[in-house]
């Protein structure tokens, strides 16, 4: 009884460590003060108002949605493409393909954005909104890709075989066979994909020239010592925006394994 207790006292402190400094960055949010301090002497709405008037937030937001719509829909597609693929392959390359295929994740940021920004140089393209898009398909499409693989791990074979003893054409298969079953674990990749394109930091940072998503708006504000109530609130929305497609990703992987069940 004495060891179960001692893992629930570790288990809180782990979530105490992990999630305190969030809820205080919550809390700022709705500090009074200009300048952030513990502890928070009054509380006030009228930084979400400051902050929505600020043009330059408003435009960094558009620019975060629009390239996270963008990655996503990419990833979507080749995503879904890598994963099939790789689930018919019955040789050795199988485990090269899917080794090369999750290493963009897999490999610190700073190096995917360097070599990014490497690449787009030699080729001469200047860095843009569709260079931001680019970087951030990079991971996004591995999100993708091993939520669709695990899908089609667990599915049987027989199925696209019996479709085709009845005389579908490969194409008719996937529609009403293969696609309607990885549906949820397309659209869980995705919610998750998109999330995490709209806060990355690093790849962009790599990838953006001039331009400014909200992550690096909130970078240049803290490293400028600008606009700190402003950040606070941005900081706030984004918490609020990426927690919920990463909970309907984890409903649409529970709801999908109880009717795979």
């Amino acid at each position: 009884m004495r060891s179960e207790h001692l893992i629930w006292v570790a288990v809180a402190a782990i979530f105490a460590f992990l999630f305190i400094p969030i809820a205080v960055i919550l809390l700022y949010a709705f500090s009074a003060a200009p300048i952030p301090a513990w502890p928070i002497a009054g509380f006030t709405l009228h930084w979400f108002a400051d902050t929505w008037r600020n043009g330059a937030v408003r435009q960094a937001l558009a620019l975060s949605l629009e390239v996270a719509f963008l990655a996503t829909l990419l990833a979507m597609l080749l995503g879904t493409l890598a994963a099939m693929a790789v689930a018919r392959m019955r040789n050795a390359a199988k485990e090269v393909v899917s080794f090369i295929a999750v290493l963009p994740i897999a490999l610190p940021g700073i190096l995917t954005g360097m070599a990014l920004a490497a690449y787009f140089s030699f080729w001469g393209i200047n860095l843009s909104y569709w260079t931001i898009v680019a970087g951030h398909a990079t991971f996004c499409v591995v999100i993708v890709y091993n939520n669709v693989v695990a899908r089609l791990r667990r599915l049987p074979r027989s199925l696209a075989e019996a479709s085709a003893d009845l005389g579908a054409d490969a194409f008719r298969t996937f529609r009403l066979v293969q696609l309607p079953m990885m549906a949820s674990a397309i659209g869980a990749g995705a919610l998750l994909a998109f999330a995490l394109s709209f806060d990355e930091v690093i790849v962009t940072t790599f990838t953006a020239g001039a331009q400014n998503t909200l992550p690096l708006w909130i970078f240049g504000a803290i490293r400028l010592g600008q606009h700190l109530p402003e950040v606070n609130v941005v900081v706030f929305a984004i918490i609020l925006f990426t927690v919920a497609p990463v909970l309907l990703a984890q409903r649409l992987i529970g709801d999908s394994g109880k009717a795979a069940r």
